[in-house]
């Protein structure tokens, strides 16, 4: 298998269209899916591939428009009024969609998590909640939290990197970062960050809140079959990014059956691991972004220096936060 570039790796992460590159290209792929809107709300909150919304079963909560190519969730009461209460609409999409999972219609409902996740409108207003696993079915951006934990040594920077589960739903035995989850409705990115290092890599939390904040990376995954259940799901993202400076006497060890182990690989040997297409796609993305902040990744050794940073930061389509 050829090695992959740093563009490549930039590339699988973030693979859907931009109308800029080629207009044609761009709304050849959208015409692939249906908008999910919320009803009250004017903004597309996702796509969902075409085979995806007609199969998803109607009710009198929903809308489905062929020619438009909208699927709408239209939260009704018992006498067919429409329930705008947060709480009350939050709990009919989640019975929605345990009926759904019952009748196994969809693979990727099979990681059900009982975690729900935020979805934005244009205001910032939280819409709705959304049962983890679902959120690539209807294509919401999703968040989460990456930390790089890293060493400085004699021989330059270390990364410790772990290995994923073999039995994960999505890029089992595939490298992740150091620390990495999704943001709860409700939770907020250090909180996350604190919660996740002590659950995936029994971090003491005193040592995680030295964790310098570095921004975010975004992208737009189309899912491929290493992510587990169905393919060409959409999956927009906002990973808000941390860098950790370790102590060379603490070593991260895995508590809840995420990871197999943890290695401290040199940079060359996490570069090469990235080029043979090891690591999850995703976590090869916040490691382009740690190279550049770094001085690692430069203008001087990557010719496409420009598009790798901007689609290591790509403006996404859809209301975030």
């Amino acid at each position: 298998m050829a090695l992959k570039s740093n563009l490549d790796l930039a590339f699988d992460c973030d693979n859907f269209p931009y109308y800029s590159d080629s207009p044609e290209i761009y709304l050849a792929k959208l015409a692939e899916y249906y908008h999910f809107k919320l009803e009250g709300c004017d903004a597309t909150l996702g796509y969902m591939p075409a085979r995806i919304a007609t199969q998803m079963p109607i009710n009198k909560h929903w809308s489905r428009d062929d020619e438009r190519k909208t699927l709408t969730f239209q939260p009704r009461d018992d006498e067919g009024a429409p329930v705008v209460d947060f709480e009350s609409r939050n709990w009919i999409l989640a019975d929605f969609l345990y009926e759904v999972r019952e009748k196994k219609i969809f693979q990727v409902l099979n990681g059900w998590r009982s975690e729900r996740f935020p979805i934005y409108g244009p205001q910032k207003e939280t819409l709705l909640s959304m049962e983890r696993s679902a959120t690539p079915l209807f294509g919401v951006v999703t968040y989460g939290v990456h930390m790089t934990g890293y060493v400085e040594t004699d021989q330059g920077l270390k990364i410790w990197a772990p290995r994923r589960a073999l039995n994960k739903q999505t890029y089992p035995g595939m490298m992740d970062n150091t620390v990495a989850g999704g943001l709860a409705i409700g939770e907020k990115p250090f909180e996350c960050l604190i919660r996740e290092a002590e659950e995936e890599a029994s971090l003491p939390a005193d040592l995680v809140r030295t964790a310098q904040a570095c921004g975010a990376v975004t992208y737009f995954l189309v899912r491929d079959p290493k992510a587990g259940g169905e393919t060409d799901l959409c999956q927009p993202e906002v990973e808000y990014v941390y860098d950790l400076k370790m102590p060379p006497e603490i070593t991260p060890q895995p508590s809840d059956n995420e990871a197999i182990d943890f290695q401290l690989l040199t940079i060359e040997e996490v570069k090469d691991a990235m080029a043979a297409g090891k690591f999850k796609p995703n976590c090869a993305h916040v490691l382009l972004d740690f190279f550049m902040r770094h001085g690692i990744l430069t203008p001087e050794n990557e010719p496409d220096y420009v598009e790798i940073l901007a689609k290591v930061h790509r403006r996404l389509e859809f209301p975030t936060i």
